[in-house]
This record gives structure tokens, sequence and C-alpha cells, in this order.
């Protein structure tokens, strides 16, 4: 699984606009949290490449970056959680997920329903 970072302001601001081409999923992650690492490891373990090449995935890590986390929630109009996982599509976040709602069968049903 390929991950995008999200760092700064600058990274998010990309993936909200990359959200006009194609899916974007947004993990907020949490390295301080063991169902953080669980989610984690399972959406990676079940990421097939081949039926996600047209989402774009960004990784944000929210114990560095608390700021940008806040600016996540606020920017797509939901609330923070941790961990998250957020589906974007033209700016807008479409649905979102937190702790053992988060899997990949999950996110692989709301893409193809928002299609």
């Amino acid at each position: 699984m390929n991950w995008s970072i999200i760092e700064t302001e600058k990274d998010l601001e990309k993936a909200k606009v990359a959200s006009n081409q194609k899916p974007v999923v947004i993990f907020k992650h949490s390295t301080r949290c063991g169902i953080s690492s669980m989610a984690l490891n399972r959406l990676e373990r079940s990421w097939i490449e081949q039926e996600m090449k047209d989402v774009e995935a960004y990784f944000l890590d929210l114990i560095q970056h608390r700021e940008l986390s806040h600016a996540v929630a606020s920017t797509f109009n939901i609330r923070h959680e941790s961990p998250q996982l957020l589906l974007i599509r033209n700016e807008e976040c479409v649905f979102h997920t937190s702790h053992m709602g988060i899997s990949y069968q999950t996110l692989k049903q709301q893409l193809e329903k928002a299609a």
C-alpha cells in the first residue's frame, strides 16, 4: 500500500483537491493506540492494489500533527476521532468511520456505493 503522507496544510489541501479527480482515503493514525495500530494493520493487509488503483490513500500521524488532525475535522465538518478513516470525493467527506468500523470491505462497499 502506497501512502501519501499528510504533514502540512499544503498536503491536506493537495488531498482535498485530488478528490476532484479520484476518491481519496485519509487514515488518521495514533501511534500511541493499540486499536489504531490494529485497524491500520488490518487495512494494509487487506488492501488489494488492483481493486484500489483509482484511489489515492493519505496517512496522517495525528500524534505528530495534532493541529492537522483537527484541521481535517474542521475542513470536512466531521467529529475528530482516532483512529479514523475518511473517504473524500469532490472535496467533501462522503463517509467516515473509526475504531473497529475501519475495514477494507467497508471501504470497498462505500467506494462502490458512491461511484
